[in-house]
């Protein structure tokens, strides 16, 4: 049903293929006519014409992007804008939309989520932005709705930021990359490569986008096919999928490690924007005669079957027919995943759940910018028409995306057969997808339409002995679970009529309520800050040399950014720096706060003028070593602070906070074999810490040895390639080398001024 094809490809009048090969050129003239270099068939794709209308380099391989719209949700919005407010920020300079759709509960830590969201009002109306109040409308729904706009490019600060489907390119990063767009600076990236997504057939009944998604997440994640690439969905077969199903395949694209999406439009699309009384941010796109492609997917609609994303990552997919038909292999295949996972530190079991040789389930969840949508929910609805979910143990909550959707449901009468099945339907809220919400008990299975299904993302804390776990599903598939009162089953055996509803978008909710300064800020407008709002920590500026102490080794294949900050509840202290950081790493490695605490008083007395070795008496042993060779080495021209090694960090969520708890413990850098996204290496950059690469088998330390980086300062100044470090022995110095990847100039100057803030405060 999937297929990568191995190399690169032209496409020629949108639906025929073309490998590179040495033959191509000949091919492509005896079709059109025409010959055209590899290097003008690249700029023929969509995606290439977007970035080149939104660049401001004048170099299409050094790209120096501003975006039109940008958009944050209340885990995120405060750090980005107390970070522009510190570098001078005084007004948005493009549409910004709040909204608050991650800590909406106000159930944890007291006032602080409240305190968040009246932030953020007060900033909409003092800068001039866009505040969407909670239960309104997820981040992404009410983007779909309001923002996007055919060759448009969005940025927000969450992950999921993927508006291809509606001809917007939108890309999901950290928050600094949004600081730098609110002081006018620009999103810099290398040119990307394109990869075609070509769909043919159309599905069957039953299937939906998440099995779409979950299909081609499992084809290509793994061998990083579209890593840091652009994905265009083109072919014959997107013209069979409504607007909702391209959505939500579109959403689950950033589980492939791509960098953005962009779709071809029609009259599909046009009708979206008609529907939401926005036609005029249509806009036809298609790729020309002669596209060329980096990689190309070649995915068989018709022949997709309902499929589940087993624990712990979107790209561990098997069909549900699949799961059921080799049960006991694929649940024992799944426990022995989850002790590499988990590090046996918790008792987790499957196979106990299978009775009578079927599998039962605990949980169904329908929910956020994944599951959420009109045509998700109608389905489930008809699916679950006339039956119930039963008075045991299984529960189904079903989230409609936005409050529009939910009038909507309520108005078509499929709110009413969902709620009379026993299931419960709730406002807009992304707690679901992060563990925020909907935690099931110790040792429970849950199958949810959203987007992730990482390790305790689901809310259990690992650290307290509990363990629950999430399966990806499509709506459908979950409502026929649910139907068989959680017995796993897939939509298609469901025989029954899964009826086309028009939806009638309701524009008075937000009229009402959403507050739109129309770009007019006022400065008269006093912020609001709660006790737990607090400003950035001081921060230094990379000095000549560094002693970094190791102070977490990870050898997990793939590190989380949840497990680097865990999600859930410490959500709540997004707004304070240093009270989130107490939470590092703490499903991961409890001791890391602690040690990277010790190695930071280090750096706090040096900063200070004081002596590092009077507040950490050790350190006068390791610097006793490196004087030995580097005599003239000390704590006058010597920064101290903490690194961890992780195979391949950054997996998930876009959020900062998975660097910056890191910077504010004293961190200086991370090591590791490869970063798993551009957006967690973003992140590490713009909190001024090395993003360091060591080769794959060589590890010259361990954990709590000590490193020393000479010069420092001076190689990335002038751009080394290699860079020489030290494991600090007692019987000398044993060298190793690391690399700094591809930096650009002004990213250079971040690291060196030890931080974006730093670098704009002396702009």
């Amino acid at each position: 049903m999937v297929k990568c094809l191995e190399g690169g490809a032209y496409l020629v009048n949108g639906t025929e293929i073309v490998p590179d090969t040495p033959e191509a050129s000949a091919c492509i003239e005896a079709k059109t006519g025409k010959t055209l270099s590899k290097e003008e068939a690249a700029k023929q794709t969509i995606a290439y014409g977007i970035l080149e209308s939104h660049n401001t380099s004048g170099d299409m391989k050094r790209l120096k992007i501003r975006f039109d719209k940008l958009t944050s949700h209340d885990i995120t919005f405060v750090g980005i804008i107390q970070t522009a407010r510190a570098s001078g920020l005084r007004k948005f300079p493009m549409p910004y939309v709040l909204t608050n759709c991650h800590n909406s509960l106000c159930a944890v830590g007291g006032t602080i989520n409240e305190d968040d969201h009246m932030f953020g009002l007060t900033c909409a109306q003092r800068y001039g932005g866009v505040y969407v109040p909670p239960h309104q409308a997820v981040i992404h729904q009410y983007a779909r709705e309001m923002l996007a706009g055919g060759g448009k490019m969005i940025l927000g600060s969450d992950s999921h930021t993927r508006y291809g489907a509606l001809g917007t390119m939108a890309m999901g990063e950290g928050g600094p990359e949004l600081v730098k767009q609110l002081l006018n600076q620009t999103y810099d990236i290398n040119m990307p490569g394109v990869v075609a997504v070509y769909l043919t057939g159309e599905p069957v009944k039953g299937v939906g986008p998440q099995d779409v998604a979950l299909a081609i997440i499992g084809a290509v994640f793994e061998r990083g096919y579209v890593k840091n690439k652009v994905m265009e969905f083109v072919g014959p077969g997107v013209a069979s999928l409504s607007a909702d199903f391209r959505i939500g395949v579109d959403v689950m694209t950033t589980e492939t490690t791509c960098l953005s999406s962009i779709w071809k439009t029609d009259g599909e699309i046009e009708e979206f924007y008609e529907i939401h009384g926005r036609k005029e941010e249509y806009r036809e796109l298609n790729p020309g005669q002669v596209a060329y492609y980096d990689g190309l997917i070649q995915v068989d609609l018709s022949k997709v079957r309902p499929m589940i994303a087993m624990p712990f990552h979107p790209s561990n997919a098997y069909t549900i027919e699949e799961v059921n038909q080799n049960l006991m292999d694929i649940l024992d295949e799944t426990e022995k995943r989850a002790l590499v996972s988990l590090g046996g530190s918790v008792e987790y079991h499957l196979k106990d759940k299978v009775k009578d040789g079927k599998f039962l389930v605990d949980q169904g969840i329908i929910a956020g910018c994944a599951g959420g949508g009109f045509e998700n929910i109608c389905a489930a609805a008809d699916i679950l028409k006339g039956r119930c979910i039963g008075s045991g143990g299984f529960t189904l909550s079903v989230y409609p995306a936005s409050m529009p959707i939910y009038m909507e449901l309520i108005r078509n009468g499929c709110a009413a057969t969902i709620l009379e099945t026993g299931a419960v339907m709730k406002t807009a809220f992304c707690g679901p997808c992060f563990g925020a919400g909907d935690t099931p008990a110790n040792n429970a299975f849950s199958i949810r339409h959203s987007t992730r299904n990482f390790p305790n993302r689901e809310g259990s804390k690992l650290q307290s002995g509990q363990i629950s776990s999430v399966a990806l599903m499509d709506a459908r598939s979950i409502a026929a679970t649910a139907a068989n009162q959680g017995v796993l089953t897939p939509a298609t055996d469901f025989d029954g009529e899964i009826g086309k509803y028009r939806y009638h978008f309701d524009s008075k909710i937000y009229a009402n309520r959403v507050f739109d300064s129309h770009g007019v800020a006022d400065e008269s407008v006093e912020i609001q800050l709660g006790p737990n709002i607090k400003d950035w920590p001081v921060m230094g500026e990379l000095p000549e040399n560094l002693v970094l102490q190791v102070v977490s080794e990870i050898h997990d294949p793939v590190t989380t950014t949840d497990e680097l900050i865990p999600s859930g509840e410490t959500s709540s202290y997004r707004s304070n720096p240093l009270g989130l950081a107490e939470f590092t790493l703490s499903r991961k490695d409890p001791q890391y706060v602690a040690r990277a605490k010790e190695i930071q008083k280090a750096e706090t007395e040096r900063m200070k003028g004081g002596h590092p070795c009077h507040v950490l008496p050790v350190l006068k042993e390791v610097m006793g070593v490196i004087k030995t060779e580097y005599p003239q080495a000390g704590h006058e021209n010597t920064g101290f602070g903490s690194t961890i090694f992780a195979v391949k960090p950054g997996d998930g969520s876009a959020r900062e906070q998975a660097a910056s708890c890191q910077k504010v413990l004293g961190g200086w850098a991370n090591i590791a074999n490869e970063y798993a996204t551009k957006r967690y290496r973003s992140n590490l950059i713009n909190w001024g810490m090395l993003p360091f690469l060591i080769q794959e088998g060589e590890l010259p330390f361990q954990n709590l040895d000590y490193l020393f980086f000479p010069g420092i300062r001076k190689a990335v100044t002038e751009k080394a390639e290699k860079i020489t470090a030290y494991v600090v022995k007692e019987g000398g110095l044993i060298p190793f080398e690391l690399r700094l990847g591809e930096l650009t100039d002004e990213e250079r100057q971040i690291i060196l001024k030890g931080c974006l803030i730093n670098y704009n405060r002396n702009e």
